[in-house]
């Protein structure tokens, strides 16, 4: 789901917003967010899982891995194969490499976008929340 209201924002640079975020005293810390997406429907993805769960968990071991898990369809109610991936990564490089040796992604089960993100706020703790 998408709010999209201007076709053209006023902005700063990543590096700027980085140090904004340290300015206001947040928590400023530069992860990289990876959205999967299948590319030939849900069986490929579905062969691919043997192989995927534990790359994820060596990322997961080592450190890497902020956090992963499948995405709901706009509507919430299916799961066509789609996943979210949040790395920590010395750089964009460094995280697209990740991306690529995923099985996932060498296998050709999804293709991925990574994008870098700024984690202000937050907690890493379970919630009670919705569970």
């Amino acid at each position: 789901m998408s709010n999209d209201t201007a076709d053209q924002v006023d902005g700063m640079t990543w590096g700027q917003l980085l140090e904004r975020s340290r300015q206001l005293d947040l928590h400023a810390e530069q992860l990289f967010l990876i959205r999967s997406t299948p590319i030939n429907g849900f069986a490929p993805v579905e062969d691919a899982l043997e192989e995927h769960l534990p790359y994820q968990k060596k990322l997961e071991d080592s450190g890497v891995m902020f956090g992963a898990g499948p995405l709901a369809s706009p509507e919430g109610t299916e799961w066509n194969g789609e996943g979210v991936f949040v790395y920590r990564a010395a750089s964009l490089e460094e995280a697209v490499r990740l991306a690529e040796a995923d099985p996932m992604h060498s296998r050709g089960a999804r293709r991925f976008e990574v994008r870098a993100w700024c984690l202000n706020e937050g907690t890493t703790t379970k919630s009670s929340v919705g569970g």
